[in-house]
């Protein structure tokens, strides 16, 4: 069997807003009044990256190695979710070449945080900020992240095999 010499992933996921809660983007805390709800810390962003890279291997979704049933993952750092992704693909002989990500939310801004959070990402993915994509955008008002109830992320990214 002839591993491809780069392998792309997509991923996405999305969260509801709850009281009480922190509001995790990125592996940053986001000044909000309310945060995401969700088994884990409900890092939408991290969790559609984290799919997109065991994706692009071939391997099953994060809920595979982190159910949501599982009292363990209560709460869970997911930059630990992250940081699993990245050891399966590089276990695959693959690294991450390059991140390219979306963030769909009505509120908060998300521009002033997106430096922190590329900082953040690169230090856990190994590869320098220049070679990942943050925007941020709006949906126009329509439909529920529209109205302010959650929000949706997208996740691209490309998988070079190690020898590349």
């Amino acid at each position: 069997m002839i591993n491809p010499q780069f392998r792309i992933g997509h991923g996405f996921d999305l969260h509801v807003f709850a009281d009480g809660r922190k509001l995790i983007l990125g592996g940053i805390e986001i000044p909000f009044e309310r945060g995401l709800l969700g088994h884990s810390d409900a890092d939408c962003l991290l969790h559609a990256l984290s799919d997109a890279i065991l994706g692009a291997c071939g391997l099953p979704d994060i809920g595979t190695y982190f159910p949501d049933n599982d009292p363990a993952f209560k709460d869970l750092n997911s930059s630990i979710i992250l940081k699993r992704a990245i050891e399966e693909a590089l276990n695959l002989g693959y690294r991450c070449s390059n991140i390219d990500l979306t963030i769909i939310a009505q509120r908060p801004k998300i521009g002033p945080h997106i430096a922190k959070m590329k900082e953040n990402i690169s230090e856990i993915a190994g590869i320098e900020p220049n070679l990942i994509g943050i925007k941020a955008t709006t949906h126009e008002k329509i439909g529920s992240l529209g109205r302010e109830e959650g929000i949706a992320t997208h996740a691209v990214c490309l998988l070079a095999a190690e020898s590349s």
